[in-house]
C-alpha cells in the first residue's frame, strides 16, 4: 500500500536516534531534554490520591476546571496577568501537541508560516501536514538573536503565522521586550497570527525576565501561547501542557482539539492542580540555574568552546572546533560510541542541516551524572 507523504522530514527524530545510541553504548545521556532525578514526593503522592478519589474518568474537553483555575491563579500571582480559565485556557497532552493543534487551527493549503531556525523539530512537519509551506529565517550565529529585518522581508501575502520560541530550544537564547515590540511593529497592519512556544518560561537565568506574549497587550490579541508542565515540574513523561489564546481563538482551537484527543488524563490534571496550590516550592529557574552553573564550571575544564552561557531552558550549546573536524552529526555519534556521552547536533534543528560544529548538552541531570560525563569529556 502507498500512503501519502505528509511532510518533508525523513527517518526517526534525532532525539530518538541519540537516546537509542546512548542506551546501546551505555553512554551518559545528555541528549534528550529530560531530568534523571525523581519527582517531588508530594506530586507523586497526589497522582495516587487522584486515582483513589475517583479522578479516573474523562475530564471535560478543555481540561479539569480546577487545573484551569490553578493556571489562571498562577499567572496572576507570578506575572500579574489575568487569564480567563473558561474561555482562554485549554489543557493539552503536551506542548508539541499544543503547537500542532495551533497550526491545524490556523493553516490551510497554500498558506505560509515563518519559522526561526534553528527550530524545534516538530515545527516544520506540523506546518507541512496542514498543506502549508514553512518559510525559514535563520537566527544570527553565535548569539542566536533575531534579525527582524529578515523576518519582515520573509512576509508575503500568503503569510498566515509566525512561530517563535523563548527561552529557545536548542540554544537557550531569550527574547527581550524590545524584540516583542519590534515584532508588533512588523505585523501591526497584517492578519498574521503568532504561535509563542514558551515551554521553558520558568527556566530563565541571570536575573533575566521572561517576556510572554500574554503580557504584551497588542500581541496577546493575535497569539496562541503554548506551555508545558513537564518543564516546570520535571515530569516530562506525564505529557501535560496547556495553550492560552483569546476567546475566539480558543473556540476555534477547541473545535480541532475535541476531535484529536478530546481530553487529557484526569489523574495528572488533579495532581498538578493540587500541587500548584503549594506555596513552599523553590522556583524551578533557581534550581536549574544552579545546575547550569555547575555544568559550565565543569565544561570549561574541557576543550569545548562556550560562546555564551545559556540564558534559559535545559540546554547549553558548545563548539567542538578545537577537538575535531567531523560534521556535528558524525561527531555526536562518535562521542556517544567512543567516549560514552550522548548529545544532540545543532544541524538537526535546521532544515538545510547547517553545520557550525556545535552540539547541545542537557544539564537537567543529577550532579553525579554530570560529573561522570565531564570526566569522559576531559579525555578528548
Amino acid at each position: 500500500m502507498q500512503f501519502p507523504v505528509k511532510h518533508s522530514s525523513t527517518g526517526t527524530t534525532i532525539f530518538t536516534v541519540m537516546s537509542g545510541l546512548a542506551a546501546q553504548y551505555q553512554a551518559i545521556n545528555l541528549s534528550q531534554g529530560f531530568p534523571d532525578y525523581p519527582l517531588d514526593p508530594e506530586l507523586s503522592d497526589l497522582l495516587g490520591e487522584a486515582a483513589t478519589k475517583g479522578f479516573n474518568q474523562y475530564a471535560p474537553m478543555p481540561g479539569l476546571p480546577m487545573l484551569r483555575e490553578a493556571i489562571s491563579n498562577d499567572w496572576r500571582k507570578r506575572n500579574n496577568v489575568k487569564i480567563d480559565a473558561d474561555t482562554e485556557i485549554t489543557v493539552t497532552p503536551g506542548a508539541t501537541y499544543g503547537i500542532s493543534t495551533a497550526f491545524a487551527t490556523i493553516l490551510e493549503a497554500g498558506d505560509e508560516a515563518i519559522v526561526l531556525e534553528p527550530a524545534y523539530d516538530s515545527y516544520i512537519p506540523g506546518i507541512e501536514m496542514c498543506g502549508a509551506k514553512a518559510v525559514l529565517v535563520q537566527l544570527n550565529y553565535p548569539s542566536f538573536s533575531v534579525d527582524w529585518n529578515k523576518v519582515k522581508d520573509a512576509i508575503t501575502p500568503k503569510t498566515k503565522c509566525i512561530i517563535f520560541n523563548t527561552p529557545h530550544n536548542p540554544t537557550g537564547a531569550v527574547l527581550s521586550l524590545q524584540d516583542l515590540n519590534t515584532l508588533a511593529d512588523i505585523i501591526r497592519d497584517t492578519n498574521i497570527v503568532l504561535i509563542s512556544d514558551e515551554v521553558y518560561e520558568q527556566l530563565i537565568f541571570d536575573g533575566l525576565k521572561h517576556h510572554s506574549v500574554l503580557e504584551h497587550s497588542e500581541l496577546r490579541q493575535r497569539s496562541f501561547a503554548v506551555f508545558s508542565f513537564g518543564k516546570v515540574f520535571n515530569n516530562t513523561g506525564w505529557k501535560v501542557g496547556y495553550t492560552v489564546a483569546p476567546p475566539a481563538f480558543t473556540a476555534a482551537y477547541r473545535a480541532i482539539h475535541q476531535y484529536l484527543c478530546f481530553t487529557v488524563n484526569s489523574p495528572s490534571q488533579y495532581a498538578l492542580a493540587k500541587f500548584m496550590a503549594h506555596t513552599g516550592l523553590e522556583p524551578i529557574g533557581r534550581v536549574m540555574e544552579r545546575k547550569r552553573n555547575y555544568f559550565l564550571d565543569l565544561l570549561r575544564q574541557t576543550k569545548f568552546t562556550i560562546h555564551q552561557p545559556t540564558s534559559g531552558s535545559y540546554f547549553q550549546t558548545a563548539s567542538y572546533e578545537n577537538i575535531s573536524d567531523l560534521g556535528d552529526y558524525e561527531f555526536a555519534q562518535w562521542l556517544t560510541k567512543e567516549h560514552g556521552v550522548a548529545t544532540i547536533p545543532i544541524s538537526s534543528f535546521y532544515k538545510s542541516k547547517k553545520d557550525d560544529k556545535v552540539i547541545r548538552f542537557c544539564f537537567a541531570k543529577k550532579e553525579e551524572t554530570l560529573n561522570v560525563a565531564i570526566k569522559r569529556l576531559m579525555e578528548l
